[in-house]
């Protein structure tokens, strides 16, 4: 019996991975390569991989992987955590938890055991969801390359929404279960990192000279005076790193850096190349049936069709901007974004094993309504 609830355990961990697999060789295997069709989507798939590590890899990416491993290091996680208690002031708690996502750089691979770290320690529920929707959707690296990708209205957009729907959702969940901050409230504990030798200054200094690195290259001017900006912001960025800072924490630095782009660089690789191929394969016509205009029906369409996908960490910005071109509305395009690194397939039936059924159900159904209504809202300016 105890051999049987092993491989139960082991079959709970891996069927997502097999699941894939399967999936990949079955497109592999049953791939009619003499179709001029499928020979066509292959090149689309490569050429926007090609268009999109010239544009987007060296300049947008690389600097944003080092700013997130730099926010990882050293911001410290638990003194932010610690504002996120059910006895926590609300005006803080839940400002707080709707930028955190941004402040501590995670993604959507670490979302799901932040948050049941913080609400199986006793958060409130409502700050603790409210972490949850924000984490993946306002990091760092994702903001500044929908920005680049496809526009700073929608950057913003996104960013913001974000964070309003985190408040708003976080406040009725908290009303609406507030039976759980009242039990959990003398069981939040969170143990404090270790204080950093550095000033908030030289902190700040930090991470402004390497925002200044990502900046400048998309600045409206000149190349030569990109290139001086960059080199002084880049010289003084070294200067810092090597004379002010210790070497073990430039390396947790380096280590952090590469563990995020590890986990996400080769995902936003696939969902490129799917981008490309959903380009050729996938009609226009249905694309603008479906969500080509910013109506009730269209953006609900885009919020079930996000909550019910998987998007990897920056895998949705390529292809959302592949459906624009294709004719989606910029309403549905929105609420794509909101609910598509928010909920999944596979963080739904974790939610559901963390929070219980009703729990569960009632957050997901209020992220996919005010997702709509944000959508709507948005395509209407």
């Amino acid at each position: 019996m105890e051999r049987l609830f092993q491989i139960k355990a082991w079959w709970n961990d891996e069927w997502q991975k097999f699941f894939y697999l399967l999936i990949a060789f079955s497109f592999f295997y049953f791939m009619p390569l003499e179709s001029d069709k499928v020979i066509e989507a292959l090149t689309a798939g490569l050429t926007l991989l090609h268009d999109y590590s010239r544009r987007h890899v060296l300049t947008c990416l690389v600097p944003a992987f080092f700013i997130a491993g730099a926010i990882a290091v050293f911001v410290k996680k638990d003194s932010i955590l610690q504002l996120l208690g059910p006895g926590a002031k609300k005006y803080i708690a839940y400002p707080i938890a709707s930028i955190s996502g941004g402040i501590l750089a995670v993604c959507s691979c670490t979302i799901l055991p932040l948050f049941a770290g913080i609400y199986k320690r006793g958060a409130g529920i409502g700050p603790a969801v409210a972490f949850l929707f924000t984490g993946p959707a306002i990091n760092v690296t994702a903001i500044f390359l929908t920005g680049n990708a496809i526009g700073w209205d929608f950057a913003l957009a996104r960013l913001m929404a974000s964070i309003i729907i985190a408040i708003i959702v976080g406040l009725l969940m908290g009303l609406i279960f507030n039976e759980h901050d009242e039990r959990s409230a003398q069981n939040f504990l969170v143990g404090m990192d270790e204080e950093k030798p550095y000033s908030n200054w030289t902190i700040f200094l930090f991470l402004f000279l390497q925002f200044g690195v990502l900046i400048v290259p998309g600045l409206p001017v000149t190349s030569l005076t990109k290139w001086i900006a960059a080199g002084l912001f880049l010289g003084a960025l070294l200067w810092l790193v090597i004379f002010k800072l210790r070497r073990e924490d430039n390396a947790a630095w380096i280590v952090e850096t590469w563990d995020l782009t590890k986990k996400i660089l080769p995902y936003l690789f696939v969902g490129i190349f799917a981008a490309g191929m959903i380009d050729v394969l996938v009609p226009d016509e249905w694309i603008q049936l479906a969500v080509g205009q910013n109506t009730l029906a269209g953006n609900a369409v885009a919020s079930v069709s996000g909550a019910l996908m998987y998007f990897a960490t920056l895998t949705e910005i390529p292809i959302i901007e592949t459906l624009m071109k294709m004719g989606m509305a910029r309403g549905p395009a929105l609420t794509l974004f909101l609910t598509g690194n928010s909920l999944s397939i596979p963080s739904m039936i974790v939610l559901f094993q963390l929070m219980g059924k009703k729990q569960a159900l009632t957050y997901m159904g209020l992220i996919c309504a005010f997702s709509i209504v944000a959508g709507m809202i948005f395509g209407s300016l």
